[in-house]
């Protein structure tokens, strides 16, 4: 007994369908919340207070005597930036540069031209407090090294060691802070965790959540398609039309 195609597209829709199914759903809900997500309050713009600017511009060191303080404890090769920052009201230079096949990098306080150590605590923590609003208390500092930090971890890709420095407030912002930069490199909440996880399950990239391109996602997106596809063939196959013109020509 021949065996009807449509037979063949109910299971091809059915299992499919059971397959995608979960999928298909968080892929609605990453995008809803995606779409109705304020990206300044994910990306903790609307806790962080603005940069100040530097207005003691006077009596500076230049850049040539930068580079010989820095040279007396590592040859400077090649440079690879030299900026101005803004550490703890003070000017500070912040140069990377390679030495000896190795990129490096320093503080140098623009006035005295003293190369100085990655910072402490106690600097992270006012260099956090100083950024975030509102006043909060300090719930947690955290020194994190490249032992303690994973590809899910949320500070993940970004310079090490760096301290995570975390708030007593509603947001459940983490402020981290890279010793070696002086400065803050981003910050974490609670909406924005919520963004990573589906963001995550949006893309089927369980490893570092970036990669679009990944093979899982190539077969989902194949499938989910097969699935619409004969979804619209049992909805033709089906539709009243059809029947009544399969027994016209059954009649004839």
């Amino acid at each position: 007994m021949k065996i009807p195609l449509l037979f063949y597209y109910r299971k091809f829709h059915r299992y499919f369908g059971v397959i995608i199914g979960v999928q298909f759903l968080f892929w609605t809900l990453g995008g809803m919340f995606f779409t109705f997500s304020d990206m300044d309050q994910i990306h903790g713009d609307t806790n962080r207070q603005e940069e100040k600017l530097i207005s003691d511009l006077g009596n500076w060191q230049n850049p040539s005597n930068v580079f010989s303080e820095i040279s007396k404890g590592n040859p400077v090769d090649s440079l690879v930036s030299f900026r101005t920052i803004n550490f703890l009201n003070e000017p500070f230079y912040q140069v990377r540069y390679y030495s000896e096949g190795k990129q490096k990098l320093s503080l140098v306080n623009a006035k005295t031209g003293m190369v100085r150590l990655p910072i402490s605590k106690e600097e992270a923590i006012a260099i956090s407090s100083n950024v975030f609003t509102p006043n909060s208390e300090i719930a947690s500092a955290e020194l994190l090294t490249e032992k303690m930090i994973n590809k899910h971890h949320e500070y993940r890709g970004s310079p090490l060691p760096a301290y995570a420095v975390t708030f007593a407030h509603n947001s459940g912002t983490t402020v981290y802070v890279s010793t070696e930069y002086g400065q803050v490199m981003t910050f974490r909440n609670s909406n924005w965790r919520i963004f990573d996880f589906l963001w995550m399950m949006h893309t089927m990239d369980y490893q570092s959540r970036d990669n679009i391109g990944n093979t899982l996602l190539r077969i989902f997106s194949a499938l989910g398609l097969i699935t619409i596809l004969t979804g619209f063939v049992l909805y033709f196959k089906t539709s009243k039309w059809f029947i009544r013109k399969r027994i016209r020509n059954f009649n004839r």
